[in-house]
């Protein structure tokens, strides 16, 4: 069930749900207020457009009232902040040794699951490693695992250069791969959705940007994600990732012990307008 439902006291029979349902489902006779048609609620793609579309705040719908929901007017950043906020992202390889508090990762968190998937999908999950100590044990594993591939002269072809890596944890004890950051994020999807993923990044670039804006510094981790997915899947067990879930991206998350002071510059994009 969809629990669709609509407050006559609040509705003016716009006909705006009507005119936005992506499925067509929602239905006004002349007269009455809007529905759902008969037989058509398994349509339903929960995306919530009528309840985000009624301009009086009289739909309810998947048991979430509008009243829970924040306005949009009023509430937006201008554009020139955003502008700078994505010019500026950097890839943070320097941070802080210290945790994020657990109220602050399960905000951003909950922000990057606002991120948009296919048909609605929704089925992205973040793994996380909220603790330092989570994070720097995880790491002793996959560098412990990686220098015993480089002994039995294991490695992959084109991993080759994972030795550089390897060679300056075994003599330095310095951090290439997971850069000392005291949390991991990695996000997957079941591989049977229509575009698993896609739903990954998409939902990473929104956790990055996010945090960016709240001031946290971010990477995304391809020589983690690798090792993760393509050269230790025993990590991935560990990691408690199930075996149906295609491998998004890994992102490693914490306070930046570096503040960049401005944004840098690029040539102009390469640009195709279709004749």
């Amino acid at each position: 069930m969809i629990d669709f439902n609509v407050d006559s006291a609040r509705c003016t029979r716009c006909g705006q749900c009507v005119a936005d349902c992506p499925s067509r489902i929602i239905v006004m006779a002349t007269g009455e207020y809007p529905s759902i048609a008969p037989g058509k609620e398994f349509s339903c793609l929960r995306c919530e457009h009528c309840l985000a579309v009624c301009p009086e705040a009289a739909i309810s719908i998947l048991g979430f009232s509008p009243d829970g929901s924040t306005p949009l007017k009023g509430n937006l950043p201008e554009t020139d902040q955003l502008e700078t906020l994505i010019a500026g992202r950097r890839s943070v390889r320097r941070y802080c040794p210290e945790n994020l508090s657990p109220e602050l990762i399960d905000k951003l968190i909950t922000v990057a699951s606002c991120a948009p998937t296919g048909v609605n999908a929704r089925k992205v999950r973040f793994t996380v490693l909220d603790d330092r100590e989570k994070t720097a044990h995880f790491r002793d594993e996959v560098m412990e695992r990686l220098v015993r591939l480089l002994e039995e002269e294991a490695l992959p072809e084109s991993k080759a250069y994972y030795a550089r890596f390897v060679k300056v944890w075994q003599k330095h004890k310095i951090d290439l791969v997971f850069r000392d950051a005291p949390h991991l994020l990695i996000a997957t999807a079941p591989k049977s959705l229509s575009t698993p993923r896609q739903d990954c990044v998409i939902a990473l670039t929104t956790f990055e940007l996010y945090a960016q804006a709240c001031g946290i510094g971010t990477l995304w981790n391809g020589i983690a994600t690798w090792a993760i997915e393509e050269m230790l899947p025993e990590m991935r067990q560990r990691l408690g990732i199930p075996d149906d879930h295609a491998f998004g991206y890994a992102m490693l998350f914490g306070k930046p012990a570096v503040r960049y002071a401005r944004t840098v510059q690029h040539h102009p994009p390469e640009i195709y307008r279709v004749p």
